[in-house]
């Protein structure tokens, strides 16, 4: 008899003990629902290849098991081309996608030999569907800055298109190069270019540089030059056909300069002659417009 009433109460004792934790692991499980990133549901075939088209370019892909293989198309950053590894792979797996603009996208994959869908535009597709935004994958490189937002203010800066620098321009063999304006928003520069073709032949750019350099020094040398890389630009550097004219805009890091030395923003010409330097002196980048006097519509 004792023994039984032994056994009921530590049966008792253990029941009190387990409940607060169901109860602990409830309250968290409830809590992880409230902070779901809701996936999407794709199917994948072994003998044709979907094509998954992002709204940025691709940052990071994870996959969830071997029965996928994927990778990036070539030249097209925001095109992701996955397939199935295996034949008739049963379990459901998955695989994750991080882009440039901050974007977190998850997928729940399952095989079949005729998939509805090959090739799926995912903007498209989300402003079809009703469905939460998440949260910012925030970039090292980016600070505590949200790469969407970033994006967007490189955006608004590229369409509103105002000069607020007149003062910055080069001109040579019919093209010129201007610097339209510079912005700071958060420790970051926005720097906007214009290149105009005044001539039939197309501007073909190789690439565009930011150096620091000795503004006395007519020789530079690496030790005298300090190389500034930007962390985002609005669009690629495409070819400017002749008679046109276009623009770009470029995301730097917050920096100044002593007095005895300028910022030089240096565009060159694919296997041409006709290279531009437009010359940026430290007073130009401490009077940089606020971003929040433009007056934007972040949302």
């Amino acid at each position: 008899m004792k023994q039984i009433i032994r056994l009921l109460l530590i049966a008792t004792l253990m029941t009190g003990y387990f409940e607060p934790l169901q109860a602990q692991e409830f309250t968290l499980s409830k809590n992880l629902q409230a902070g779901k990133v809701q996936p999407f549901d794709m199917e994948v075939t072994y003998d044709k290849t979907t094509h998954l088209i992002f709204p940025s370019g691709i940052r990071y892909v994870d996959l969830g098991s071997d029965y996928l293989i994927a990778g990036k198309a070539e030249d097209a950053e925001n095109v992701l081309r996955i397939k199935a590894a295996v034949r008739d792979f049963e379990p459901e797996t998955n695989f994750s996608v991080i882009t440039q603009d901050g974007r977190f996208y998850n997928f729940n994959v399952l095989y079949s030999p005729c998939p509805a869908l090959l090739n799926i535009d995912i903007q498209k597709m989300q402003q079809s569907v009703s469905r939460q935004k998440s949260g910012d994958i925030l970039f090292e490189e980016l600070g505590d800055n949200s790469p969407s937002l970033a994006g967007l203010l490189l955006e608004t800066i590229y369409k509103k298109d105002k000069r607020i620098v007149k003062h910055i321009a080069s001109k040579s063999f019919g093209i010129r190069y201007m610097l339209k304006g510079i912005y700071i928003h958060n420790g970051k520069y926005y720097f906007h270019t214009e290149l105009s073709n005044s001539t039939n032949v197309p501007f073909r750019i190789d690439f565009v540089t930011f150096k620091v350099v000795d503004k006395k020094t007519a020789k530079r040398t690496v030790v005298q030059e300090r190389q500034i890389y930007p962390l985002r630009v609005y669009k690629p550097l495409d070819p400017i056909p002749g008679n046109t004219t276009d623009q770009n805009v470029f995301l730097l890091d917050q920096f100044t300069i002593a007095g005895d030395k300028v910022l030089l923003i240096e565009i060159f010409e694919k296997n041409g002659g006709r290279n531009q330097v437009l010359q940026v002196e430290n007073s130009d980048l401490v009077g940089a417009r606020l971003i929040n006097d433009m007056h934007l519509k972040l949302y």
